[in-house]
């Protein structure tokens, strides 16, 4: 995904945030980050194999909380 699109799907959160949180997946290797040489920039976001083997494990914490949200 690009930035923007990011940005988007994460309605309520910063540009600071956000970017640091970029910076800190791709430094934990859990995501891609791919620059085009071009002007204006175009910069894209990938998860990587290491990445994509956390699916499974967050799936299952989505699927948690969905069954708990109503909880208390």
């Amino acid at each position: 995904m690009r930035y923007g699109e990011l940005k988007k799907s994460l309605q309520g959160i910063t540009h600071k945030m956000l970017s640091n949180q970029l910076k800190e997946l791709e430094f934990d290797s859990l995501i891609i980050r791919h620059e085009y040489p071009q002007v204006p920039p175009k910069v894209e976001y990938y998860l990587s194999e290491r990445g994509k083997s956390l699916m499974p494990a967050l799936q299952e914490l989505c699927k948690w909380g969905s069954e708990h949200i109503e909880d208390e």
